[in-house]
């Protein structure tokens, strides 16, 4: 049984910051992936960033020079550094984490709101 938690959520004005974290316990061997999606509503589920093991990193282009992905091995922990928000960066943001094996793990996601 793998969790997969998410945090730091919340209402922030435009141009304000936030970050993000995702913690990933229980039966877990190695991760591989760590990567963090959001869904707006009435939108699909869109990916957002990735962090590998071997410390890679990519962004969707509408955060490009936003947003950052970091991530702590030890903690099975990563984060999501938001600067410069937008109104259209609200949405809930879910953590996905891809372990060795292949098996994937999804969090309940955290509410992001950007509005003045």
């Amino acid at each position: 049984q793998v969790q997969v938690v998410e945090s730091g959520g919340g209402l922030v004005q435009p141009g304000g910051s936030l970050r993000l974290s995702c913690a990933a316990s229980g039966s877990i061997a190695i991760i591989y992936h760590m990567r963090w999606y959001r869904q707006a509503p009435g939108k699909q589920r869109e990916f957002v960033a990735i962090s590998t093991r071997s410390g890679s990193t990519d962004y969707a282009d509408s955060v490009k020079g936003r947003f950052t992905i970091s991530r702590d091995n030890a903690k099975n922990t990563v984060y999501l550094q938001m600067n410069s928000l937008k109104p259209e960066d609200t949405a809930v943001y879910y953590c996905n984490a891809v372990l060795l094996s292949s098996a994937e793990y999804w969090g309940q996601g955290t509410q992001v709101t950007v509005s003045s």
